[in-house]
């Protein structure tokens, strides 16, 4: 790796040990005020950033307790876009579920706290709902470009189902286990083929 390289991944390494430490100060502070009750300020000092800082990370407290919306790597996109890397529509759209979560740490702690205050904070539910749209839509175009005989309804119906095994990955790893998660979104995955078949 050259030097230059090897900089900007401490770079990127650092600033996601930011965006991690801001929206665990975020989750925790809802969990003991609710989200109205602490300001940005409070969020900064929690976080032991400066309120620029802050603000350059993440716009508003909501944001910052759900954290920024995943993005799939353009290289990724274009790979998948074109018919690849398998060839094998299912077996991509796994690729893309799992650029998601390589990219993204995930403690157990805070996929409970989160979970915990999305059922007691009404708010906080209608924004993943919002992104959760924004999200399934974003990979449904991409399912379009590739394979426009597919249609929109079962494009997103396929991006649906592969959101409801991310969504049992996850409850899994809240309940223990401790397998990587893209290892259990494959085993996930290849039940729910299974049961579909």
């Amino acid at each position: 790796m050259t030097g230059s390289a090897t900089e900007l991944s401490r770079r990127d390494a650092k600033r996601r040990d930011t965006e991690d430490r801001i929206s665990d100060s975020a989750q925790r502070l809802v969990e003991q005020h609710g989200l109205d009750g602490f300001t940005m300020e409070d969020l900064a000092a929690a976080a032991d950033v400066s309120r620029r800082t802050l603000f350059n990370y993440f716009p508003s407290k909501l944001d910052a307790v759900l954290g920024n919306v995943p993005e799939i790597p353009a290289d990724v996109r274009a790979a998948f876009v074109a018919g690849g890397p398998h060839g094998v529509l299912v077996d991509d759209l796994a690729v893309l579920a799992r650029s998601i979560l390589d990219s993204h740490r995930v403690h157990r702690d805070q996929v409970r706290r989160l979970q915990h205050i999305l059922q007691v904070t009404p708010r906080l539910l209608i924004a993943v709902h919002a992104r959760f749209e924004e999200v399934c839509a974003d990979i449904a175009a991409l399912v379009a470009q590739r394979d426009p005989c597919l249609g929109g309804v079962r494009a997103r119906l396929l991006v649906r189902l592969l959101v409801t095994v991310f969504d049992s990955v996850m409850a899994a790893y809240a309940d223990g286990d401790d397998r990587p998660l893209a290892d259990q979104f494959d085993e996930h995955l290849a039940a729910a083929r299974l049961l579909l078949s």
